[in-house]
């Protein structure tokens, strides 16, 4: 599998990131344990998980895991902080304390000294000095060897990494970001941030939260997060005219490429430059294994073009890489 830098920084990544989200829920530790051999013999290094995914219970499998099917040494670890339950309620706590504490339970979870990058999982209410003091502390410790954010716009970025600079602080060197055929508004503020400031990017839901492998073109699939009460929610916003219409491009580009869907969704995404890696949340080893060819696929440029323009126009830094 190819790997990239991960912005300016030494730190190198698969084109693919395992994402874990699903993990010990709708994905059973014995799926879990496939997927991650499947992934770690294709080339893939990069894992992205969280405090949050679980309770913690996601990340305390990823450490049996590693002890037992990958060692920990082949993989690129990445986990995130700052989401916490108050009185039910999961709500952002970006303070120092709060985050170098989960940033402790990771690392006790995982078995791990350390997370090769440690990301704040969302923009907070909280003083950005002491949000990001708390990233320095932790680089400083030896507990996370980069640091990033997650779900940051660009102006967030920007004055994240304003503010490290100038101090001469640990800069940042990735942010996440939901992008896809499905949601290309990276492409207007974040990903232009990101490249003026050389930091890479994670896009998360690289198949349009699912909708992308063509599989509720027809219907809600049983045991699909579609047909879960409580993750309906994060497909239906994908449920509109716009979004079949891409959908059903999409799947017709794949039949005549004899590809499917997903493949195609993929290969697409991953044909943006600055995409450093595209985050998949595949839910079992049959949705995992034809991601994993994605090295041996090279889209026709007038596939591209067509998918481009369907999905909102030509892509700027394709055309300027």
């Amino acid at each position: 599998m190819r790997t990239a830098f991960v912005g300016s920084s030494t730190l190198r990544v698969s084109q693919l990131g395992l994402g874990t989200m699903s993990w010990g829920g709708r994905t059973t530790a014995s799926e879990a344990s496939d997927m991650l051999k499947a992934f770690a013999h294709a080339g893939g290094t990069l894992i992205d998980t969280a405090a949050a995914y679980g309770n913690g219970d996601v990340e305390s499998l990823l450490g049996r895991l590693m002890r037992q099917d990958v060692p920990r040494r082949e993989l690129v670890l990445a986990t995130k902080s700052g989401f916490v339950v108050k009185r039910d309620q999961r709500v952002v706590d970006n303070s120092r304390s709060t985050l170098l504490k989960d940033l402790e339970g990771s690392l006790d979870r995982l078995g791990t000294d350390h997370v090769d990058l440690w990301q704040v999982h969302a923009w907070g209410e909280e003083p950005l000095e002491e949000t990001l003091s708390a990233l320095d502390e932790a680089v400083s410790r030896g507990m996370a060897a980069h640091v990033g954010v997650s779900n940051f716009v660009g102006w967030q970025v920007a004055e994240a990494e304003t503010w490290q600079r100038a101090r001469g602080n640990t800069p940042l060197i990735s942010a996440q970001g939901e992008y896809s055929m499905l949601a290309r508004s990276a492409e207007l503020e974040l990903l232009p941030c990101l490249n003026q400031l050389q930091v890479g990017f994670f896009a998360w839901s690289a198949l349009g939260r699912g909708v992308l492998s063509g599989k509720y073109a027809n219907s809600i699939p049983a045991g699909s997060r579609g047909d879960d009460s409580s993750l309906a929610w994060f497909v239906e916003q994908y449920a509109d005219e716009g979004s079949r219409r891409i959908v059903e491009a999409l799947m017709v580009a794949a039949r005549g490429l004899g590809l499917t869907a997903a493949q195609v969704a993929l290969s697409w995404l991953c044909d943006s430059p600055h995409v450093t890696s595209a985050l998949i949340g595949p839910r079992n080893l049959d949705q995992l294994q034809p991601l994993l060819s994605i090295d041996d696929i090279v889209l026709p440029e007038p596939i591209i073009s067509a998918l481009d323009d369907v999905t909102g126009g030509p892509r700027i830094y394709r055309l300027e890489s």
